[in-house]
């Protein structure tokens, strides 16, 4: 059974403000579950990269998916690839009397480590259908599975949740007391994710899936 925190490393340990940081896995999984998607940062040819994409966690891997022609999937080939993974939900914006108390409330969530192909066809089916329930409950059934030559030509990739750490500010302003009769307004401004109504495809007149929604 896995322990309930991961291991601080030296990529891993924050060097100011460490009493916003976490470790403890059932929160970080909750940060990565609830979010569509995450930024990868890796590097090919001495060239740093950066890629927005969709993103699964099944167990303590995160999957992402993606053309076996692109550069990251190619860089992936052999031995993995080093990658850094960033999950960020912004949940408030802190305004402040004076300019530079201005903040944010936050959750982010970065985990390093190395990605690798994922050669078993039959897992990466069952990754996919994972993000595809992710997306709308009943997906995977509810649509056309790949056929042999689109699942060949999609590459799947996994990062174990060897090394992760959670970073969140909560609360509100946090104004110098010489600042506090400043006729300026203060407060928080919460800011949240939600899906819209779905908007039907020419020719669909069936009724839409019941979409997941954040976790």
């Amino acid at each position: 059974m896995p322990a309930t925190a991961y291991p601080r490393t030296d990529r891993s340990t924050a060097t100011r403000a460490r009493d916003r940081m976490s470790y403890d896995r059932a929160a970080i999984h909750a940060v990565i579950d609830e979010a569509y998607h995450c930024h990868l940062a890796f590097v090919v040819d001495g060239e740093p990269r950066l890629l927005p994409t969709l993103h699964i966690r099944v167990g303590e891997t995160l999957y992402l998916h993606g053309s076996t022609g692109s550069y990251l999937m190619l860089a992936a080939r052999g031995d993995g690839l080093p990658v850094s993974v960033a999950i960020t939900h912004l949940d408030a914006l802190i305004l402040a009397r004076s300019q530079v108390h201005h903040s944010a409330n936050y959750r982010s969530v970065v985990a390093h480590g190395t990605a690798r192909l994922v050669a078993d066809p039959a897992t990466k089916r069952r990754v996919l259908d994972a993000l595809l329930e992710r997306i709308a409950t009943g997906r995977s059934q509810d649509s056309r599975p790949p056929t042999d030559a689109e699942l060949a030509a999609t590459a799947v990739l996994g990062l174990p949740l060897a090394e992760a750490s959670l970073r969140a500010r909560t609360g509100g302003v946090v104004d110098d007391e010489a600042d506090l009769d400043l006729p300026h307004w203060a407060g928080v401004v919460p800011v949240s994710t939600t899906l819209g109504r779905p908007e039907p495809a020419p020719g669909v007149v069936l009724p839409p899936p019941l979409l997941s929604g954040p976790a």
